[in-house]
C-alpha cells in the first residue's frame, strides 16, 4: 500500500474516506466496506461465537455487517459505535429492524470515549480500526474498562491482500500494548484476518 502514516502518535486519519468516511464519497466507501470485508466480518463472527458471554460491543463498526451477524448470534443486546456520523446512519438502516426491537444499539463514538458503562460487556472487538486509532493504549483502556471481569478484548486486521496488513512490527506494538493493559494476550491466524484477544 502507500506509504502509511505513522500509528498511534495523535494523527488524524485525514482524508482518507476509507479511514474516516464523510459525507457522499464516505456513503460510497461504506457500500465498498461493506461488500469487501464481508468474508472477514463472517469469519470473525465466528470467531467470537467460540468465546462465549452474551454483551458485544463492536468498536468502529462501519456499515454494520458484523453488528448483523452477531445479533443473529448473541441472545441480547449488540451494541455498535463508530465516530463516522455516516457509517452511524448506513448500519442503522443495515440493522432497521433490529434497532427497532432494541436488540442493536449504535451511536456515534470513538474506540477511547464510547459512551458505554463501566464493567457492561462481555466481549468488545474491533475489526480493521486499530490503525485508525490516534492513540493505541487510550483505546486498549477503554475496551479494558467496559469489558466485565473474565470478558475478551478483540483486535483483528487484514491479512489480505498484502498491500493492507500491518507490518510484524505494527502487529508486535498492538500484542505488547494489549499484553500491559491485560497481562496477557493470544495471536490468532484465520484466512482473512489476524487476531490479537486479551481477557479482562
Amino acid at each position: 500500500m502507500a506509504r502509511r502514516r505513522d500509528l498511534w502518535t495523535g494523527a488524524a486519519p485525514g482524508a482518507n474516506p476509507f479511514a474516516l468516511p464523510r459525507g457522499p464519497l464516505g456513503w460510497v466507501a461504506g457500500r465498498v466496506l461493506a461488500r469487501t470485508n464481508r468474508t472477514q466480518n463472517a469469519e470473525v463472527a465466528g470467531f467470537l461465537r467460540a468465546l462465549g458471554g452474551t454483551s458485544v460491543l463492536e468498536v468502529g463498526h462501519g456499515p454494520g455487517i458484523l453488528v448483523e451477524l452477531l445479533a443473529r448470534q448473541y441472545d441480547t443486546t449488540v451494541t455498535g459505535v463508530d465516530p463516522s456520523t455516516e457509517m452511524v446512519r448506513m448500519a442503522r438502516g443495515r440493522n432497521a429492524e433490529a434497532v427497532r426491537a432494541g436488540r442493536v444499539r449504535l451511536w456515534r463514538a470513538s474506540a477511547e470515549a464510547t459512551g458505554c458503562d463501566d464493567a457492561s460487556m462481555d466481549l468488545v472487538v474491533s475489526v480493521n480500526t486499530v490503525a485508525m486509532w490516534p492513540f493505541l493504549d487510550e483505546g486498549l483502556a477503554e475496551f479494558q474498562r467496559v469489558l466485565r471481569p473474565g470478558g475478551r478484548a478483540v483486535v483483528t486486521w487484514h491479512r489480505y491482500p498484502p498491500r493492507f496488513a500491518l507490518t510484524s512490527e505494527e502487529l508486535d506494538t498492538v500484542e505488547a500494548a494489549m499484553r500491559k493493559r491485560f497481562g496477557a494476550a493470544e495471536r490468532d491466524r484465520l484466512p482473512s484476518s489476524v487476531v490479537l484477544s486479551a481477557a479482562r
